[in-house]
Parts: structure tokens; C-alpha cells; sequence
């Protein structure tokens, strides 16, 4: 059966027909976001977990993601234009994370730019910065040639490119080998070329949970070749692949915001880029749960300073969008992303009355508790809302089940008790089964939760 979003042109017109953003993202019949192909499991995810703080994870990337290309000698000014990030200068061989804010400074998205050869970059991650970028690159007087290879979720046939990540203490000493020899020195962010069993590869030096690590890419079709001879070293090195339970959870410990709410419902100014918008985009197909209710969409809405991204600001530069907006709140800045643990007799008692009680608790999927695209959580202290939670699961690497939140700067300071409301009650969905609201204890602990090591080794 069609999807009746499919009738009409674009979002803005859906938003008219649907009644807004809330009732549009709330009544979504679509689950989390998807990672196709790749295996639940490839050992168990508690091991799997384990790997990339422990030993070393072997993690393929190849299937999820949307890759942007922009070739051309405007390539830069876009990026410029979108983009929050120092970028005045940006050499050949280097990687820069990619966030976008919106002209009133709320967070759009963010992603991972490839400065792959002059005048030539590529950017990947979840589809809706690729989709803000575009929408630039074609609409704005650039000299720029676009291309684009989406996430298999959206489109049938193989990736263009494999990308493998290597992650875990032990990545370096296997890169090392499993190179023989052809690994050069490649510095935090940056891209080498080497070999793999005769084929060529490259890398961008970064680490995805905290940990030192690797992302290969190269042509589809060296993909077995490069993988095989990973594992066949790795083994040395009690290598884990990560199966799709597992990938997920990895933004938890690394506090990542996987998949914020794109501030692009609410304003005049995103209306281009809505009327833009045609149905085939996540913007207008995801899907919004959690205990969190409101009206209106801002309330939904995180900003690149509360969530870590203040220190990528770059303050010389006055020409990306919400340039003025995110110097005002970074002079104002109200809530601080934290994680959240939770209460251990809590967690048991949700989970026995999503089993057991009438009305029943929301159940608790492991590792991951998510069940929609963009996913909030009511945050309270005292009665009182004082933030949002996203991602909620367990880390085999902490023992704990923890949430990753922004909550108000007085009540960031670890150790401080909160209150998780767990359920989804409002406008439920197929992937919600009939549930009632419950009080979870939650502990304040430091965002990212483990020290990050990616640059000490």
C-alpha cells in the first residue's frame, strides 16, 4: 500500500494538509532509524560492546548512511555557507565534522565532510544534512556539481564504496599489520592511502565511541578482498565484527546526538527548503515518539551549543547560516547535554510491568530502547520539565542503561537526581503498544561517559 504522504509534492504542502509538524512526525507509521543488511548480531552484543573499549571492533558502515559529493570550485563556499565549523582554510586529506543550524539557531544536522581532492568532498551521515546541503548547493549561485548515493534504505542496488571502521585499543597494532607495512602516520582527522592485500584504501583517523580508530573506504567492489584480510588478521587480536543491535549504541557512550529533531518545521525561513522537501525524505516520513509532549515543534528542538558543539563554533566567520543566532546563545546558554543512569530497581520494575501489570509499562528493547526516528524523552525535577532525553540503552562497557540528554545548566552537575518519564501515552503508534507512563530514577553523569582517548595514542 502507498504511503498517502505520496500524493502530495512537498512538505510544506503535507504540513498544511496534516495540520503541523507534531501530528505529522507523531503519526508516522515507521519505526527507529533502520541499519539494513548488516546482522543483528554477529557473536552477542554484550561482546560485541565490549570490543571496541576492550580489544578492537570491526563496524560496517557501508549500507546506512547517505554520501553527498560536491566537485567544483564553489564546492567549499557551500560547505562554508552551511556549515558551523572553522573552514576557512581546508586542505586536501582532511575530514571536519559538518553542523548546520538553522537562521534562528536551532540544530539542522550534522555529519562528516571528506575533503577527498581539490575542489572535491564528500559527506556522509544520517540523510538530512546531506539533504540541507543539497538543497543549498542547487538553489544558491554556485559553480558546483552535485552527486549522490543514498542510504540502501532508500533506493534498491549496492553502495558506490565499502566503509569499514576499526575501533577499540587494539586498532592500531592491527592496522599496523593487516598493512604490511604501507600504514603512514595519519594525524586526528586526517585521510592516508595505503594497501590492503594489493588494494588501495583510504582512511580518516577518528574514533566513534571514544576510541582510537580507523574509517576505511574504497570501491564496492575491493569490499571482500579488504574484509576478509581484517578478520584474518584480527583474529590475533580477538577481533569482534558489530552487528546492527550493537551500532546503535556506540552514540551513547561517544554522546553523540544521532538523530536530533531537524529544526526545519517551524519558520519562513525553512519554507524553500520544505517546499523542497519531497516525500521520499526522512523529514517527512520519520517518525517522533517519547514520554515528551508538546504542541509546538520548537519544544522539540536542541541547539549546536547545548550539545557540545560550542568549542567547533568558528567566531571569525560571520557567513554561515544562524551565524547571529548562535552567538546569542552561546552567550545564553540554558540546558548542557549530559547522560543520564539509571536508577537499577527502576529499570527492573519497568521491565517486569511491561511483561506483567495492566496497564502495561512501555516495554524496554535491549541494547537499544528506541522506537522511533527522532525519539524524546520527558526530563523532570520535581514535578517540573527541565529537559529532553534521546537515545536510551545499555552499555555493556559501563553496566549500566543510560540515556543521553540536554537538561537545564543548574541541574548538570553529575550526581544530581532526576526523574526519567518512561512511556509513550500521547498519539501512539503501530511501533507503541498500549502503555502508561512511568517515574524512572535517573542519576546525572558526565556527557561523553567514558574519557575519550582518540587523541592520546
Amino acid at each position: 500500500m502507498e504511503n498517502p504522504l505520496f500524493k502530495y509534492r512537498n512538505l510544506e504542502e503535507i504540513l498544511r494538509a496534516v495540520g503541523g509538524p507534531v501530528k505529522l512526525l507523531r503519526s508516522s507509521q515507521i519505526g527507529p532509524y533502520m541499519f539494513p543488511v548488516n546482522a543483528p548480531e554477529h557473536t552477542n552484543w554484550r561482546d560485541e560492546q565490549r570490543a571496541w573499549k576492550e580489544g578492537v571492533a570491526l563496524l560496517n558502515l557501508s549500507y546506512h548512511m547517505t554520501d553527498l559529493y560536491l566537485r567544483g570550485p564553489d564546492a567549499l563556499k557551500v560547505l562554508q555557507k552551511v556549515g558551523l565549523t572553522k573552514m576557512a582554510t581546508f586542505p586536501v586529506n582532511r575530514g571536519k565534522q559538518l553542523i548546520a543550524a538553522s537562521a534562528d539557531g536551532y540544530l539542522v544536522g550534522d555529519g562528516i565532510v571528506f575533503h577527498l581532492e581539490q575542489n572535491y568532498f564528500r559527506i556522509v551521515g544520517p540523510p538530512v544534512i546531506s539533504d540541507w546541503t543539497q538543497f543549498h548547493a542547487e538553489t544558491g549561485d554556485y559553480d558546483v556539481e552535485i552527486d549522490r548515493d543514498e542510504t540502501v534504505s532508500f533506493r534498491p542496488g549496492d553502495p558506490r564504496i565499502y566503509i569499514y571502521q576499526i575501533q577499540g585499543p587494539h586498532a592500531l597494532a592491527l592496522m599496523k599489520e593487516v598493512t604490511e607495512g604501507t600504514l603512514p602516520e595519519i594525524g586526528f582527522f586526517a585521510i592516508g592511502d595505503f594497501q590492503i592485500r594489493g588494494k588501495k584504501v583510504r582512511a580518516l583517523r577518528h574514533g566513534m565511541a571514544g576510541e582510537p580508530g580507523f574509517e576505511m573506504f574504497g570501491p564496492w567492489e575491493d569490499r571482500h578482498a579488504v574484509m576478509d584480510a581484517l578478520e584474518d588478521v584480527g583474529a590475533k587480536y580477538g577481533l569482534k565484527k558489530v552487528g546492527s543491535l550493537a551500532y546503535p549504541t556506540t552514540s551513547m557512550e561517544s554522546a553523540w546526538m544521532p538523530h536530533p529533531v531537524p529544526a526545519v518545521y517551524h519558520s519562513e525561513e525553512m519554507k524553500p527548503f520544505r517546499e523542497w522537501l519531497t516525500p521520499p525524505h526522512l523529514e517527512v516520513l520519520g517518525s517522533m515518539g517519547g514520554s515528551f509532549y508538546s504542541e509546538d515543534i520548537k519544544d522539540y528542538y536542541m541547539d549546536p551549543i547545548e550539545v557540545g558543539y560550542g568549542p567547533f563554533v568558528d567566531p571569525k566567520r560571520d557567513d554561515f547560516i544562524g551565524c547571529e543566532a548562535l552567538k546569542k546563545r552561546a552567550a545564553d546558554q540554558r540546558r548542557t547535554k549530559v547522560t543520564l543512569v539509571w536508577n537499577h530497581d527502576d529499570l527492573m520494575k519497568v521491565i517486569h510491568d511491561s511483561l506483567y501489570a495492566d496497564p502495561p509499562a512501555r516495554f524496554v528493547n535491549f541494547p537499544l530502547a528506541a522506537y522511533s526516528t527522532f525519539h524524546i524523552d520527558d526530563i523532570r525535577h520535581k514535578g517540573r520539565h527541565v529537559g529532553i532525553a534521546q537515545f536510551s540503552g545499555f552499555s555493556a562497557n559501563a553496566r549500566e542503561f543510560i540515556s543521553l540528554a540536554v537538561v537545564e545548566n543548574e541541574l548538570a552537575t553529575p550526581g544530581t537526581k532526576l526523574t526519567l518519564m518512561w512511556g509513550e501515552e500521547t498519539m501512539r503508534r503501530p511501533t507503541i503498544e498500549k502503555n502508561t507512563l512511568r517515574e524512572v530514577r535517573v542519576t546525572v553523569a558526565p556527557a561523553p561517559y567514558f574519557e575519550k582517548v582518540i587523541k592520546k595514542d
